[in-house]
């Protein structure tokens, strides 16, 4: 067997790029166990599992064509799927499509073909696959309902309480009796602008949030067929709040809508709506006229219990006269204040904690600690309250010397985090109705013992596909630590959208949630959150930026009380976003979707770049922004950017993003069957773009400048940014690597959270995965670990806390260094859409042992190396259907055996590493000597 040389570069600045082959130097030999054949006749494959409806278990409100996902299984090594068939029956269990058997690899995102289906009705759909011998697995069943259009809501009516309150908190009502026959099925379907909880006999049936502009908002279809009992009174109650403009909030229009379909066993049906028959009133628990958190967050929630409307969700109250009143009616949806409504995919997930520790103040309050920054709603059980009592609760991120929660701007984020609570007479429970970040919650003038049990804290964020959370261990305590706060603090900055921090803003900045989005899709198996995301930042193109020069961009933040605002380098971040999630998905539909954005953002980087004048060949004051952000962010806040040079004309960041543009549009026109000249007029402009880039915005040393004035000259300032990017985006040539990488090492952390993932990923891509650890777990510089050694639970938006700012102690966007963690230090990585394959790549130098799971579309990979005296040890598994590259580091006189059931084949020898392809199963390579390791 003769070694064959290849190029492997699966690192993330080349992603894109073809694979080459290309001369290299042979530096050792391998023995692999014999070329991995087809498998032989043996185990027929197991019953396909996780199975999905667009993305979800079993969805109650599917809209469009569904799109079927499972997993395949199959004990047998080295498996794949090569065909499926998918049946898909109605609720009396007759065949509505049938796709035969269909010879295709393809497990996710495939799309129903069949009749059209009927509005909100059950069905069932099942799958079996067949593994490359042709044997046939069992078959997989699962569910999925379809969702309702706006023409189907059968006279259910907008309804709402006359006012105009600024935070409007309403109680809405009816009483009815479904017939006497048993209850099969019943479904609620509800939508409010903005927060809506949905009561049946007084149990909490649904909660939801929409905070889209009119014709983009969403409504929730809930399963509550145990709470509606046949021919019993049923007390349909709504509580509704409306927030008014702000930030992640348009004014949109006050509301609730609400369908309430009963189906029973006698073939009837029932419907109920809300309309003029419905009473409201004010849910006078929640006082009327609160102040605002900050300047741009949510009204601080004043409860007073003595103001409780009780018993209003309960069958037989009288609700004929005061405080009750008739609903007033908007208008049977849909309405020109709402005028289309979406089936919302994503779900908040509530889970209640308890404090770790209750602390005593100084002054003996009662302070719970809840060990870690959580985004929670609060709640606080009194045994002995007296009417009138004031309780001024209030929620934080750090104590003072005293022991109280710190309300100083700085360590408050600027926010009035406090929940004044009144209380009634007796035993009584404050339960928040909104969330906010914290740590501490203190529970002064209680006016009674508080013990551990009598405070907890519902912990909310976006719910994420069960068992796929990603795992990872190290022999560097440190870096565990770490990876450990940015896989928490990116879960928790997604409720009911990404949010710039759970605590000031809950708006969904596009850079903030393409950095979370990262994060959560690589350590959580994330979809919905994000393909929704992506979609917002869409609609806003469609909104804000159709025509002339606007064309291109996207909001800065979407969707908001502000309307229209964007920042360059945030519309240019959009393009890598869904690039990454079309890479980590294979969602080929979502890609078409969104393309005609695409093509119009790389058309905005090509008007301004100037055919003349002294930065002809540069994109040049990129528009858009004001203020700070005009013609781009680079980084915020001020001090993560370094020094960088604002004033530069064309600025080295943005036009190494202009070049990852244009080539991510070239590449997804290939994805997408484009014509070719479409990919390479994409290519020949990112190419002449990258050609004036390193002619014109690097110095004699080959490190790159900030930028270039207006009148040509280079900046004097060449910040760690300027040449991070002009590598993670592969502007610079690969032989400069080196060097580079070796300055940038040198410079420690100069970059801030938002734009760090660029700077490790740059050394990543040099081959420096010792700066990668480095930079991730010192704590004597700024980063991660020194936000930890400063006692921070969760990423913060600066690396410090400076006098003066309202910084924030909860900003996730820094957790994106979670993919830097398991594409460059554990060594796993997407290779192709949908992770049909995938790269392990251990690190060459740095950790001794590391080990976790990284959750694919196609299933989870594991694995575990361990570096010893005698080499790299490897053991590894990978899901049916994925095959791996795998690529080891080679020293002096050592080479790798390869065993295990699932048998690797040796491809050849790339920049030191052999390289083997293994398929599905358990593999494990070991380290032997030299002469041991002939071919044979």
């Amino acid at each position: 067997m003769t070694p064959r040389t290849i190029d492997f570069r699966p690192l993330p600045g080349r992603r894109r790029a073809a694979m080459v082959v290309a001369g290299a130097t042979v530096v050792g030999t391998v023995l692999a166990g014999a070329p991995p054949a087809l498998a032989a006749p043996g185990h027929a494959p197991d019953a396909p599992t996780a199975l999905t409806v667009d993305d979800r278990p079993r969805p109650l409100n599917v809209e469009g064509a569904p799109r079927f996902g499972w997993l395949p299984r199959d004990a047998d090594p080295g498996e794949a799927q090569t065909a499926y068939r998918i049946t898909v029956t109605d609720a009396g269990g007759a065949t509505v499509w049938d796709s035969g058997k269909v010879a295709s690899d393809q497990q996710s995102y495939v799309p129903y073909t069949g009749p059209a289906l009927r509005a909100g009705a059950a069905y069932r759909w099942s799958v079996r696959t067949w593994d490359r011998t042709g044997r046939p697995s069992p078959t997989a069943t699962g569910a999925f309902e379809t969702g309702i259009s706006d023409s189907q809501w059968e006279g259910a009516s907008w309804i709402r309480r006359a006012t105009t309150e600024a935070d409007d908190y309403t109680l809405a009502r009816t009483e009815v009796r479904p017939n006497a026959s048993p209850v099969v099925r019943a479904r609620a379907y509800t939508a409010a602008d903005h927060t809506y909880e949905l009561y049946l006999n007084g149990v909490r049936a649904d909660r939801g949030t929409s905070f889209g502009y009119p014709g983009e908002d969403y409504y929730q279809a809930a399963d509550v067929t145990r709470l509606v009992r046949a021919g019993a009174p049923l007390a349909i109650g709504l509580r509704y709040h409306w927030y008014g403009s702000g930030q992640g909030r348009p004014a949109g229009a006050r509301g609730v809508l609400m369908k309430l379909v009963v189906e029973h066993a006698d073939g009837s049906r029932e419907v109920f709506v809300t309309d003029g028959s419905w009473r409201v009133t004010r849910d006078t628990r929640f006082v009327a006229n609160a102040e605002r958190r900050n300047g741009e967050g949510d009204r601080v929630e004043r409860q007073d219990a003595r103001a409780e409307v009780t018993g209003w969700m309960l069958p037989g109250y009288d609700d004929s006269g005061a405080p009750f009143a008739a609903a007033e009616v908007v208008g049977a949806h849909p309405t020109a204040s709402a005028p289309h409504l979406i089936g919302q995919e994503t779900r908040l997930t509530e889970t209640t904690v308890a404090p770790v520790a209750l602390r005593t103040a100084d002054d003996g309050t009662v302070v719970a600690d809840f060990g870690v920054v959580v985004p929670a709603r609060p709640v606080v059980r009194f045994d002995a309250g007296v009417a009138g009592r004031a309780v001024p609760i209030r929620a934080g991120y750090t104590l003072t010397d005293t022991g109280r929660v710190a309300t100083s701007t700085l360590l408050s984020q600027g926010t009035d985090m406090s929940f004044p609570y009144i209380q009634t007479d007796g035993p009584q429970e404050f339960r928040a109705f909104t969330h906010l970040g914290f740590r501490y919650l203190e529970i002064p003038g209680a006016g009674e013992d508080i013990a551990p049990g009598d405070v907890s804290a519902v912990v909310v964020h976006t719910d994420v596909p069960a068992g796929q959370e990603a795992t990872f261990a190290s022999s560097d305590a440190t870096l565990d630590a770490v990876w450990a706060m940015m896989t928490r603090s990116a879960l928790y900055s997604v409720q009911e959208a990404f949010v710039d921090t759970p605590t000031r803003e809950k708006g969904q900045f596009l850079g903030d949630a393409a950095n979370i989005s990262y994060a959560t899709m690589g350590a959580f198996g994330e979809r919905d959150a994000t393909q929704q995301a992506i979609r917002e930042f869409l609609r806003s193109a469609a909104r804000y930026w159709n025509t002339g020069g606007d064309r291109g961009r996207y909001n800065a933040v979407y969707p908001n009380g502000d309307g229209k605002r964007d920042i360059p380098d945030y519309s240019l971040m959009f393009v890598d976003w869904v690039w990454r999630y079309w890479t980590e998905t294979g969602d080929r539909g979502l890609l078409a979707e969104a393309y005609p954005a695409i093509r119009d953002t790389a058309d905005y980087v090509l008007r301004h770049i100037p055919a003349t004048g002294p930065t002809a060949g540069l994109v040049t004051e990129l528009a858009g922004g004001s203020g700070a952000y005009r013609y781009g962010i680079v980084d915020w806040p001020e001090p993560g950017r370094f020094g960088y040079d604002m004033s530069a004309a064309a600025r080295t960041t943005i036009n190494a993003q202009g070049v990852d543009v244009l080539r991510t549009t070239a590449r997804m026109a290939e994805a997408l069957g484009r014509p070719a000249a479409e990919a390479a007029t994409y290519d020949g402009h990112a190419a002449a773009l990258t050609e004036a880039i390193n002619a014109k915005l690097r110095r004699a040393d080959g490190v790159y400048v900030d930028g270039l004035s207006a009148t040509g000259e280079q900046s004097a300032h060449a910040g760690q940014h300027a040449t991070s990017y002009a590598i993670a985006h592969g502007v610079a040539p690969r032989a400069d690597l080196p060097a580079l990488a070796a300055h940038l090492a040198s410079m420690g952390m100069k970059q801030g959270p938002m734009t760090a993932h660029w700077l490790l990923a740059a050394l990543a891509e040099a081959g420096r995965p010792d700066a990668v650890r480095r930079l991730l777990t010192n704590p004597d510089d700024l980063g991660w670990a020194d936000i930890l050694a400063r006692g921070g639970t969760f990423t913060w938006e600066a690396w410090t806390l400076d006098p003066g700012t309202n910084y924030s102690q909860s900003h996730g966007w820094g957790a994106q260094a979670v993919v830097d963690v398991q594409e460059t230090l554990l060594g796993v990585r997407t290779a192709s859409p949908g992770a049909a394959r995938v790269d392990v790549v251990p690190p060459a130098t740095g950790l001794d042992h590391a080990s976790g799971v990284v959750p694919t579309q196609r299933g989870p990979v594991r694995l575990d190396w361990r570096r010893t005296g005698s080499g790299l040890h490897v053991d590894l598994d990978v899901p049916v259907n994925v095959t791996a590259r795998v690529a080891l580091p080679l020293e002096d006189g050592k080479s790798y055996r390869a065993s295990g059931p699932s048998r690797a084949r040796f491809v050849g020898v790339e920049d030191g590493r052999a390289v083997f392809e293994v398929g599905s199963g358990r593999s494990h390579f070991r380290p032997v000597a030299d002469r041991a390791a002939q071919p044979r």
